[in-house]
């Protein structure tokens, strides 16, 4: 199974800096939508069989001009929603960044016992996605695109697929609509193919001053 993992459009919390993960969640920016727009074009003469998204809305406006090309319905799955903020939520506070993106790269790095202050632990935000990632794997769908958040794709390609340094990972943005893309199954375990850090449609489309917690590196 191909996947790719496609993180959301900008939304006005990337822009203001909030860690901002809770349900339904922000819309996309004007932004957010001109890079959603794009990806249809970025990705053509790609072959995709099937579309998921999140259970927040930000990843359905961002899949939604690639569905409607298409002609797929996305599936929802909440296993591919963003890492919970818990204590640290609506916060724009550097030190709670720092924070949240130290607690979600140290799951990366194997200690998953550590728990978001207030929120969960990487067990369970690992078991989460996991299971979101298998029930793809379980249709049999050859190429699938999964529109998903920074810090969770981040987090969870770190933990789990090989040929992605954790370290680079950790400390290297991952901008809205950039694309980490893996090759697999869950038994057999996931291989990196191509890690594109910014937006599929192009640089152009880059928010280079957006003051992004999820999608920002770890700042030693």
């Amino acid at each position: 199974m191909r996947l790719l993992l496609l993180r959301h459009g900008q939304t006005p919390s990337n822009v203001a800096g909030l860690l901002d993960t809770g349900a339904p969640g922000p819309r996309l920016t004007p932004l957010g939508e001109q890079q959603a727009g794009a990806v249809p074009d970025a990705l053509q003469g790609r072959r995709i069989d099937a579309l998921a998204v999140s259970s927040l809305v930000r990843t359905s406006l961002t899949a939604g001009p690639l569905a409607a090309d298409r002609a797929l319905r996305p599936t929802v799955l909440d296993g591919l929603r963003e890492i919970e903020a818990g204590s640290l939520e609506m916060s724009a506070e550097l030190a709670d960044h720092h924070t949240y993106l130290e607690t979600v790269f140290a799951w990366s790095r194997g200690d998953r016992s550590r728990r978001m202050p207030g929120g969960p632990d990487g067990d369970a935000f690992l078991t989460r996605f996991d299971d979101a990632v298998a029930a793809l794997a379980v249709r049999d769908h050859g190429v699938v695109l999964a529109v998903s958040h920074g810090a969770a794709i981040r987090s969870w390609s770190g933990a789990r697929v090989r040929g992605l340094d954790v370290e680079e990972l950790a400390h290297t943005p991952l901008a809205n609509t950039g694309l980490i893309e893996v090759e697999g199954d869950p038994a057999s375990g996931w291989r990196l193919v191509d890690w594109q850090r910014e937006p599929v449609g192009g640089e152009r489309l880059d928010a280079v001053v957006a003051n992004d917690p999820t999608g920002e590196p770890v700042d030693d």
